[in-house]
């Protein structure tokens, strides 16, 4: 089992190996919460996700046979580049498993660390058997991504370290997938802080952990912009200190994660995946049970496909009002388009797209439909663009 004892000698082990990151206090964020929230910012690890303490942990503690054999593992994300660049640094052998739907930007990455990359199998389970298949046929290490005590308490040190420097935090507030990371905080935070509040946060759309812990039977998804704690089956050791030390587990909704990115995006302008929002997502979401209370939040990760970032971005500039979508009804003469742009430039907003339309509309054949799709500063700057417009004798509606 798990022990204070592990997690204190990882803390000693990574010193020098990985960032001591910053845990500090976001006032914009806690204004808006209405909690004292403060930020651990593991985005800022070179791999820029947590998952490298535990990897580095569990390499340091191979013995020299198994130095010169390698290792393996079994990750489409943080984990395997964890594993990867601190086995090249170490001078290790590396082989990372990974599912052939896996982004071809993440398997680049890893394979710049000096890994083997093997690519198998069409889900993260299929590719752990065969890393498993692999440990044993070349007398490889298998480093599991969550369940294994040295990597859970490499992920321990993280609450070693918001402790030390936020020794007054009333709760932590820590995404879950297989549970590594909530265990290993789990168990340091409770010995070190006994009446400390500990809350696991799990996507909605994959709560094996929830399920495991607390008896219920929500259905599993398919996928989820936080697919760094998408786990179908939670880990065995993990499970047992989580159920033991966690207070309480949460789920939150893809809308929560969304915006809870981009609110850190924009508020404090650093960049977090899914995984690493979901904290921050369940303040969002469960904001009167942490109300008044000193909050401890970890941005576990930054590792963001940039499509993704953009469309989160787009869908929150819609939801915030900043970007519209407009539905100008007008006669069809020649100049009436530049007169709508002209309408909408001098009322101040910026037209993004338009879209022209004569033949699929139930308007009299002499007029023309135009929607157009604005940015501007918020609902009430739509409602003055589209009074103008109407000012104008034009049919206008947000669409």
């Amino acid at each position: 089992m798990l022990k204070l004892q592990d997690i204190q000698q990882a803390a000693e082990r990574l010193q020098g190996q990985v960032l001591r990151t910053p845990c500090v206090e976001s006032r914009t964020l806690s204004q808006i919460v209405g909690a004292q929230v403060f930020l651990k910012f593991e985005n800022l690890q070179f791999t820029a996700s947590f998952k490298e303490r535990g990897a580095c942990n569990r390499l340091a503690l191979l013995d020299a046979e198994e130095r010169t054999r390698g290792v393996v593992t079994m990750s489409a994300g943080n984990h395997a580049q964890g594993v990867a660049y601190h086995a090249q640094r170490l001078g290790l052998r590396a082989v990372i498993v990974m599912p052939r739907f896996t982004p071809g930007v993440k398997v680049e990455r890893t394979r710049g660390f000096g890994a083997e990359i093997v690519l198998h199998g069409d889900t993260l389970e299929e590719a752990r058997a065969h890393a498993y298949e692999l440990a044993e046929a070349q007398r490889l290490t298998f480093v599991h991504p969550y369940d294994d005590v040295a990597v859970a308490a490499g992920q321990g040190t993280v609450a070693l370290e918001m402790l030390a420097e936020q020794p007054e935090l009333d709760a932590l507030v820590v995404s879950v997938g297989g549970g590594g990371l909530l265990a290993g905080m789990a168990l340091a935070a409770r010995s070190i802080k006994p009446q400390l509040e500990i809350v696991g946060v799990q996507a909605a759309r994959f709560p094996a952990m929830v399920n495991a812990i607390q008896g219920t039977q929500h259905p599993q998804g398919t996928s989820t912009i936080a697919e760094g704690i998408a786990v179908g089956q939670p880990g065995a050791l993990t499970r047992a200190v989580i159920s033991e030390q966690v207070d309480d587990l949460l789920l939150v909704e893809e809308g929560d994660i969304e915006q809870a990115v981009l609110m850190l995006l924009e508020i404090e302008k650093t960049l977090v995946e899914g995984a690493g929002a979901a904290g921050l997502a369940a303040l969002i979401r469960h904001g009167a049970r942490f109300a008044g209370k000193k909050v401890g939040l970890v941005l576990s990760g930054g590792n963001i496909d940039p499509l993704l970032l953009a469309a989160i971005i787009e869908r929150g500039m819609v939801r915030s009002g900043r970007l519209a979508r407009v539905r100008v009804s007008a006669r069809d003469v020649p100049g009436m388009l530049a007169r709508i742009t002209a309408i909408v430039a001098e009322a101040g907003a910026n037209v993004e797209e338009v879209h022209h339309q004569r033949a699929f509309t139930m308007l009299a054949a002499q007029n023309v439909e135009i929607e157009l799709v604005l940015q501007t500063r918020g609902p009430e700057h739509i409602e003055q663009v589209l009074a103008e417009l109407r000012r104008a004798q034009m049919q206008a509606e947000l669409h």
